[in-house]
């Protein structure tokens, strides 16, 4: 009997579709309102908030505004039409292409529409299905989706484990030697909810021992690690050994798109293989010309970034010095880590919303393990040391909350399951 394709999808809504009924629309699909920045509105209420990526600031400054109204002005939001290999192609994509290229210290890159599908693509790219991948167990959702895609083998290590990604190279070579192929090594420059760097430098120095090619995710790390802000590989010292670097615009530039970064051969290669590229309208000129003036600023004022620096260390600190768990982050994310439970995380994040006007990301299972909440906090450049002296008043206060009880026992008067 066949069975309505529906059905499983009607019955079972996945570990995080459950929640939707008392989820949507709050704890997930809010609705912020109001110019981007440190202070906005949710549901009427101005609140601090510590929930976007914009880490430099540049998502509302007023060059940046300029530039983008600019751009649509003169060409609208349609242009250029058609993919970039057969119409879509312009002299300000091969502009920001090679301003990137040498940002990031490479030879060449390749300006991608979205991050997610361009690092799902490059992957599929890459390898054959005799080729091996090994991969951090902890990577991005686009690096395990771009995994899924290989027909190959693949071996995953432990997170940020140095003799496990040994072990894991060791039955990669083994396998790869045997049926002819290649190996590749993916893992992330940043990790965006522990806020680790990757281990880069001593991976790259594993490429005396071992045959592979490095893929790095750097999405966080661009623009605000490495001594000119050109991320986790710069600021390990070791980005010549990054074969084929990867970031987003969604992050420190504030835009729309991404691009990756290599040696000359392996671009050209890459342009004619990327299939969510070729089969793909090209960036809009809104973005690309857009992400020309973010790219200047970034790179022509250091003084964005050690703004940034300043307030993540306060952040840090300050939370450290009141005996909160963030864990072992050496980049501006910023993990909280407390025990409970998901209804209580519920009531606490309601409380934090509701009653200090604090806004951030709450990571709960299965992204985490059961019994964790994570508190994800994003510092940015324009945030002030008084935001940060509100939010650590504000924390000790919901920590008190949790550890005592009360969010435990409003939970228990309202429709969740305390189990979950």
């Amino acid at each position: 009997m066949v069975k309505d394709l529906f059905e499983r999808i009607q019955n079972n809504k996945g570990p995080l579709g459950k929640w939707a009924s008392q989820a949507e629309g709050y704890f997930v699909f809010p609705k912020l309102e109001g110019d981007l920045g440190p202070r906005m509105k949710f549901q009427g209420k101005e609140v601090l908030n510590w929930s976007l990526n914009d880490y430099l600031g540049l998502a509302n400054h007023p060059e940046v505004r300029k530039a983008d109204a600019d751009a649509a002005l003169e060409y609208g939001a349609a242009a250029p039409m058609g993919a970039r290999m057969m119409s879509g192609h312009t002299k300000y994509h091969e502009q920001l292409e090679n301003e990137l290229a040498a940002f990031v210290m490479k030879e060449s890159s390749y300006l991608l529409n979205f991050g997610y599908q361009g690092m799902v693509s490059i992957i599929d790219a890459l390898v054959t299905r005799n080729d091996v991948i090994v991969y951090d167990v902890d990577g991005h959702a686009c690096i395990i989706d771009g995994v899924r895609l290989h027909s190959g083998k693949r071996f995953t290590y432990k997170h940020n484990d140095i003799e496990s990604m040994e072990k894991n190279l060791q039955r990669a070579t083994k396998l790869a030697a045997e049926q002819g192929g290649g190996i590749l090594f993916i893992t992330e420059g940043v990790f965006g909810m522990r806020g680790q760097q990757g281990k880069l430098k001593e991976i790259v120095e594993m490429k005396k021992k071992y045959n592979f090619r490095l893929l790095v995710d750097d999405a966080h790390g661009f623009g605000t690690l490495g001594k000119t802000g050109a991320g986790a590989g710069e600021e390990q010292g070791c980005q010549d050994g990054i074969d084929v670097y990867f970031s987003t615009f969604a992050k420190s530039m504030a835009n729309i798109g991404a691009f990756v970064a290599a040696d000359k051969d392996i671009i050209d290669y890459l342009k004619y293989n990327l299939r969510s590229q070729m089969f793909a309208k090209a960036l809009p000129m809104i973005q690309t010309i857009g992400s020309l003036k973010r790219l200047q600023l970034l790179r022509d004022n250091p003084g964005l970034k050690d703004k940034l620096w300043e307030n993540v260390n306060a952040l840090q600190g300050g939370l450290r010095s009141k005996g909160f768990n963030i864990g072992d982050t050496n980049t501006c994310v910023t993990p909280v880590y407390l025990e409970g439970s998901v209804p209580e995380a519920m009531v606490m994040v309601n409380d934090l919303r509701e009653n200090y006007g604090i806004f951030l990301s709450i990571v709960i299972y299965p992204v985490i393990p059961k019994g964790m909440i994570l508190l994800r906090v994003i510092p940015t450049a324009p945030h002030t040391l008084s935001d940060i002296d509100e939010t650590l008043t504000a924390f000790e206060a919901i920590r008190e909350k949790l550890e005592n009880g009360t969010y435990k026992e409003i939970a228990s008067r309202t429709k969740v399951d305390l189990d979950a």
